[in-house]
């Protein structure tokens, strides 16, 4: 199995993307290191975030004794998918789907995951070489039961609803088909963060997780 194969499983195994958005990112190592003792293994780090690729590749070596994948949301170019690959992304993620990213992430064996939205961008990203689509922004679009709908044409096709996701939505995606889901504020929100309630954190974590097993149960 390649690494990126190892990525793929481990994602639709723990089923919950944690997104970070911060406008200070000093405490982005004690909050990654939070999720994952709540079991979240998959840390998404915004190119948003001030100085992100030094970010990602500080969390990278301090979390790779654990089992912790850490990635760069918002890419919207293939020169920044190079450059957060170098820095120690285990997967890309865009809000758009570009062949170029996409073709850098093969390039360098990293999972990717562009975003898409109506079932022919969903198709063309998926066709286009994306190993999971993010349907974003997913609490605009119909929510679980528009996902329910993409699987009936697209059962080959994972996909990972993004935004507005929360403790209630989130296991109707997975029953939906989903693969995973992506989840920001409600998991790990900025103001948990600027409060160093990393012990909050963590509970939500373990939350999230405890929501996926269960709805992949049923």
């Amino acid at each position: 199995m390649s690494d990126k194969q190892k990525v793929i499983a481990a994602l639709k195994e723990t089923g919950v993307v944690a997104v970070i958005r911060v406008d200070d990112p000093s405490d982005l190592i004690d909050v990654g290191k939070a999720l994952y003792q709540g079991g979240v293994k998959f840390i998404e780090i915004t190119m948003t975030v001030p100085g992100a690729l030094s970010v990602i590749e500080k969390a990278v070596n301090t979390l790779k004794k654990e089992e912790v994948y850490i990635g760069a949301g918002t890419v919207l170019d293939a020169e920044t998918a190079r450059l957060a690959i170098l820095a120690g992304s285990s997967y890309i993620v865009s809000p758009v789907f570009r062949p170029e990213i996409v073709n850098t992430c093969k390039r360098y064996g990293v999972a990717c995951m562009p975003g898409a939205v109506t079932p022919t961008e969903v198709f063309n990203a998926w066709e286009g070489g994306a190993d999971v689509v993010k349907v974003f922004p997913a609490n605009h679009i119909g929510g679980p039961q528009y996902f329910k709908d993409l699987k009936g044409p697209f059962p080959f096709v994972e996909i990972m609803p993004t935004g507005g996701v929360n403790r209630e939505t989130g296991p109707a995606y997975i029953k939906a088909g989903a693969c995973a889901f992506g989840v920001g504020g409600d998991l790990v929100g900025k103001p948990l963060i600027e409060s160093k309630d990393f012990a909050t954190i963590t509970k939500n974590a373990k939350e999230y997780i405890e929501i996926v097993k269960k709805a992949k149960s049923k």
